[in-house]
Order: structure tokens, then sequence, then C-alpha cells
């Protein structure tokens, strides 16, 4: 168990991160993302494509995003796309492009939200929890078999708490950051 094994652990810790940070991304606030679409998929002449690679998509002002298909015959696709994803937005078609409005969110529904990022953040947590359990076991069978000594082990287990300390910490970062940006108004 060395340096190599530390590179897997991290990966691992950093894919957990990037979960995280796709969840998070797809807990709409009460401002305009163009990442809430990146899981939005239209069926593109019996493809399904994501929306980003057959129209293009920008914030137009504060609260509206404007999406220009590549092909003005995909509208009708790229509306029905935006209302099956659940995102509960309702898309605006007039023939040349498809705005999607942000209202602002009530007190009641930012206070959910905040919860479900909560619970998101806490699924983060533990996933990293449980890496850092998976690789102790491993070094304490290591250590029972002899194939490290003591002090070895010990320095592993420090190390590993490091890691998972800093991939925690940053879940926190994370979390503290969408937090702020739902229940601004």
């Amino acid at each position: 168990m060395g340096k190599e094994s530390f590179k897997e652990i991290e990966e691992r810790m950093k894919k957990t991160i990037e979960a995280v940070k796709k969840e998070f991304q797809s807990i709409r606030t009460g401002k305009p993302s163009i990442g809430l679409f990146d899981e939005v998929k239209v069926n593109y002449y019996g493809n399904m494509m994501p929306l980003s690679q057959v129209a293009s998509l920008k914030i137009s002002d504060g609260r509206t995003i404007v999406i220009q298909p590549w092909d003005k015959n995909i509208l009708h696709e790229i509306e029905k796309s935006i209302l099956k994803s659940n995102l509960g937005l309702t898309p605006q078609n007039d023939g040349q492009v498809i705005r999607v409005n942000f209202p602002p969110l009530s007190e009641e529904r930012r206070k959910e939200l905040v919860k479900i990022v909560h619970k998101e953040a806490e699924n983060g947590r533990v996933a990293i929890r449980n890496i850092r359990r998976d690789y102790l076991e491993t070094f304490k069978k290591e250590k029972q078999e002899g194939k490290i000594s003591e002090d070895e082990f010990h320095r592993l287990q420090d190390e590993l708490q490091k890691l998972t300390d800093k991939y925690i910490n940053e879940i926190d970062k994370l979390l503290s950051t969408k937090e702020k940006e739902i229940m601004e108004v």
C-alpha cells in the first residue's frame, strides 16, 4: 500500500465531489443557470442528444434563458424535453427561439431546496466516509498479515483521515455556496 493507493483513494473521493457538484447543479435556484439543462436530452431525428449539442443557450436578462436551436425544426422537441425534465420550468416557443423564465422562488420553496441540498451533501459525506472505511479495512488486513508495520499502519491511517477531512470540507464549502445561491432573493 503506497502512493499509488492514495492516488486511487483521492480519485474516488474526487469522483464523489463531482457527483455532489452535479447534483447541486441540477437543483434550481432563483437565478437562471445554463447548467440546469445539462441532463436535458432532445430527440433529434431519432437520436437522443444533449440540449447543448442541438442549440445554443444563453442568459438574456436576470431571469430568462434563451435557447436558439441550430435547426428550427426541433423547437417542439426541445420544448417537450424541457417539460418532461422535471425542472419545473415552462418553456415559451415563439417559432424562432425558446425562452425559459425563472420566476423568483417562494420562501417556502427555498427552504425545501435547502433541505434537499443538505441531504445531497450528507450523501456525499457518507460516500467519502465509506471510501475511508474501505481503505482502513485494507490497511488493517495488511497489518494483521504482517505486510505493514504498526507504525506504517498509523501513518496510513493518519494520511487517510487527512484526505477524508479535506474532501468533507470541500463538500461543506459547496453546500454553503449552494445554500447562499438558493436563499438569495
